[in-house]
């Protein structure tokens, strides 16, 4: 009985490596040498992305800029709705910033990324709040928001953005080494996105002095530090503030307001944006269309091909690192603020900025048009993706 039950085993293991092989030599018979063999049925490949085909242009690129090419112009009435509609849900004129008066002695801070224990606010912390709300009592006729979206590459935009009453820019973006001809200098709004100061600088837990030499460019500007919605960035956060203390340095730390977050999420996804968290430019954006009678958005294109030429763009003007697509939609979120473009409520900048004139000419900038059908460059295009230096 043993001696049988061995012999079929045995007849069953030689059955199993045989169709093992006639299965393998069937699905290879065909495969050349040096390439893997194909899986699934033979189709034939889609559109080849615009990344790696010169002179294609992507479907959606192509509505982007169709609905982006009607005339602009300036809706008061649209514009006073939209913004009552968002101060009323999210209070950015006294509640963006964490300040003294709104996050008192012995209050709890919720963060607004993560579901954990609320943060006590002690004496020690409480210090570190700002005493007054920088915006109280304020508001501006022109604000730029700065993107960094790799358009402004090349784009001679540097001395229109820096025309605005107020300037806003977006995670401590580069302003020198040749790219102040395309995003101009002049800053009074920089955020400072946690997880570039644990990169950059070590977490500010060694040397210091880089990031507050980095810091020169920006004067006397808000620095706002998102320090509670997650854990882990209110201890850096700490850090550069008293950093920025300790080096009498001129720039000015702030914390962005979790309860302000939690609420222009829940204002956004009201107006049926679904994103697992908004982008720091969505935020600012946001909040100066609270600040500011005319808002004008730079660096704002996220698509990796340009609006008006066969031309591939960098991810950022300063380099091609990604964008962490599983966190922030940035193509939804472009869609919701090309609506308010074309509502005209804010004005979005795709085309590159007239060259400043020469002498015994007018000095004054003028929008160079852009064409849609990409067969033409607009006036003072270098044709290239990467800055020249100024």
């Amino acid at each position: 009985m043993r001696g049988l039950f061995s012999f079929m085993l045995t007849l069953f293991i030689l059955g199993t490596v045989l169709t093992i092989l006639i299965w393998y030599f069937s699905n290879n018979r065909n495969v050349q040498p040096g390439r893997p063999p194909h899986k699934g049925p033979i189709m034939n490949s889609g559109p080849v992305p615009s990344r790696t085909c010169k002179g294609c242009r992507d479907t959606v690129t192509e509505k982007v800029v169709e609905r982006y090419s009607h005339s602009w112009r300036k809706q008061e009435d649209k514009l006073k709705n939209f913004r009552s509609l968002l101060s009323n849900r999210c209070h950015g004129l006294t509640k963006a910033m964490v300040t003294q008066a709104n996050t008192p002695l012995g209050s709890k801070v919720a963060y607004d990324g993560e579901k954990r224990k609320p943060l006590q606010v002690t004496p020690e912390l409480f210090s570190t709040f700002t005493k007054e709300n920088p915006f109280v009592n304020t508001t501006w006729d022109t604000c730029s928001v700065v993107g960094n979206g790799g358009i402004l590459a090349n784009s001679s935009c540097g001395e229109k953005i820096d025309s605005a009453q107020f300037v806003i820019r977006c995670n401590l973006p580069p302003l020198e080494n040749g790219y102040k001809r395309d995003v101009g200098n002049k800053t009074d709004l920089v955020t400072a996105n946690p997880s570039i100061l644990m990169e950059k600088y070590g977490g500010l837990q060694g040397r210091r002095r880089p990031f507050v030499e980095s810091l020169r460019c920006y004067g006397n500007s808000l620095m706002v530090l998102p320090a509670f919605s997650y854990g882990h960035n209110t201890p850096v956060s700490l850090r550069a503030l008293y950093t920025i203390q300790d080096f009498d340095s001129p720039s000015r730390p702030v914390f962005l307001n979790p309860d302000y977050l939690q609420s222009l999420a829940r204002f956004w996804q009201g107006q049926g944006l679904r994103t697992v968290r908004l982008s720091t430019g969505l935020i600012v954006a946001s909040l100066a269309l609270e600040l500011c009678a005319n808002v004008h958005l730079y660096g704002f294109w996220p698509f990796n091909e340009h609006p008006h030429r066969p031309q591939n763009l960098t991810n950022h003007y300063y380099d091609d690192r990604q964008s962490k697509k599983m966190v922030h939609a940035m193509p939804a979120e472009f869609d919701h603020l090309l609506k308010l473009h074309s509502q005209g409520v804010l004005r979005i900048h795709l085309e590159e900025c007239a060259p400043t004139a020469s002498p015994g000419c007018s000095s004054k900038l003028a929008w160079a048009p852009g064409s849609v059908s990409g067969l033409s460059l607009p006036v003072g295009s270098l044709g290239s993706a990467m800055p020249t230096p100024a």
